[in-house]
């Protein structure tokens, strides 16, 4: 869960370009926003649907997802792709950072970087460029599976001697 007045910035960052973008602000759109701008986890549709219909009984899951789309071509979320699980994880977070992919529990972590930033003031500055955003996922293992898989490793061994 991010800080309170992150919440609220990214909530009404997100709702602004609703608004923008022309569309009524339902309750079912705001509670994706508010939703997004919480969840420091990158969820996917179908997590935000899984966390939202039961106190929005009447949310679909195309609502859920044309919402999500729509945020993602106005440069207001990010879709970083899949984390080995074929399913799009999104990032409310479009501040220049790193996200971290594991491939095997799918968890989505994000490391701040100066290096990120300084490379986005780079390109802006050599390219003419308005940035309106980028991402840098790396993939591998985080470290609860790696030791996971040592401690499956050293009991398969034990077992096998």
């Amino acid at each position: 869960m991010r800080d309170p007045k992150i919440v609220a910035q990214i909530e009404a960052r997100l709702l602004e370009a609703l608004h923008r973008a022309g569309l009524r602000l339902t309750v079912q759109r705001r509670a994706i926003c508010r939703h997004l701008a919480e969840s420091d986890e990158h969820p996917t549709v179908q997590d935000i649907y899984r966390a939202l219909k039961p106190r929005y009984p009447s949310l679909s899951l195309a609502t859920v997802y044309n919402t999500v789309d729509l945020l993602v071509r106005l440069g207001a979320i990010h879709a970083l792709g899949t984390a080995g699980d074929d399913a799009v994880h999104y990032d409310a977070d479009v501040s220049p950072h790193v996200n971290l992919a594991c491939i095997r529990c799918h968890r989505v972590v994000d490391l701040p970087s100066t290096q990120v930033q300084e490379l986005e003031e780079e390109v802006r500055q050599r390219s003419g460029y308005r940035v309106l955003g980028a991402r840098v996922l790396y993939y591998g293992l985080c470290p609860q599976c790696q030791a996971d898989e040592t401690a499956l490793t050293t009991t398969m061994t034990a077992i096998s001697s």
